[in-house]
């Protein structure tokens, strides 16, 4: 599986992007989210990826954040929720967002982003309900290609991208990576 994807920026069409990554061009739709956070044109960017596998087609999605992602994750694995709706969601709704209608059981704001209607808006609140925490509300942004590199280790590992994002923050901020791990680690066995 591709989990990250570090490269130049060479084309914007929302909602593809294309990175150049060692002369190979990669196309990954991203949220809107991730979109107008993006450097401009030639510009080195990282992100976080999910790829889908279809019998006709094998997709990238990017995101900036392991909350947006993990979210994108959530999603597609409600039955009738696929990989554009998922995208959708992210694209009208913000992470925290999301996470505050699932909460509050809000459909109506869910029925806003368009391509989904009232039942599917119901079964996500009831699928999500309760798997969406309040610490997706306050996303962790990765921050270099350190951070990254120890979030994908910790998952590698089997945690849940949600407990390497706790462990993340409590790291410094220039940590390296088998420096990053030892630590995070550390502090998910307490």
């Amino acid at each position: 599986m591709i989990g990250r994807l570090q490269g130049q920026l060479v084309e914007k069409s929302p909602p593809l992007v294309m990175l150049d990554v060692g002369g190979v061009g990669y196309e990954v739709d991203v949220p809107m989210s991730t979109f107008y956070q993006l450097p401009a044109l030639g510009e080195r960017v990282t992100l976080l990826t999910h790829l889908v596998v279809r019998e006709d087609a094998h997709q990238l999605f990017g995101f900036l954040t392991v909350e947006e992602r993990a979210t994108f994750r959530q999603l597609i694995r409600i039955s009738g929720v696929g990989p554009r709706m998922a995208l959708s969601l992210l694209s009208g709704l913000s992470v925290a967002e999301l996470a505050q209608a699932v909460s509050q059981q809000q459909s109506g704001r869910l029925v806003k982003v368009p391509g989904i209607g009232k039942k599917t808006a119901e079964r996500l609140l009831l699928e999500l309900k309760g798997k969406l925490g309040p610490d997706l509300g306050q996303p962790v942004t990765v921050a270099n290609d350190a951070q990254a590199d120890i979030v994908q280790a910790l998952i590698a590992l089997g945690y849940a991208e949600r407990d390497a994002s706790a462990a993340l923050k409590a790291l410094p901020a220039d940590v390296g990576v088998s420096e990053g791990i030892k630590l995070a680690l550390r502090a998910l066995s307490r």
